[in-house]
């Protein structure tokens, strides 16, 4: 199974990164883009065949380790390979 994983920080909190590549974009001419919000993907190969399994073991891995719960917000989809 494969994991995609994206993890990006919650509605509300300031993106610094986003707003420098905003800020980038503008002044290169891009004057349309309003708001970038910068994030984090993630791909993880699983040694396992049970869908409902995998997606257990990608969630404790988000909460515990890949994505701060606090200030960010995480969602996956399980593939088969």
């Amino acid at each position: 199974m494969k994991a995609i994983i994206k993890v990006q920080l919650k509605k509300g909190i300031l993106d610094p990164q986003g707003k420098a590549v905003n800020n980038a974009l503008n002044h290169l001419g891009f004057e349309e883009v309003r708001d970038v919000r910068i994030g984090k993907y993630i791909e993880m190969e699983l040694n396992i065949t049970d869908r409902k399994k995998a997606g257990e073991i990608v969630e404790q891995a988000c909460k515990k380790l890949l994505a701060n719960p606090v200030i960010e917000d995480f969602s996956y989809e399980i593939e088969e390979v």
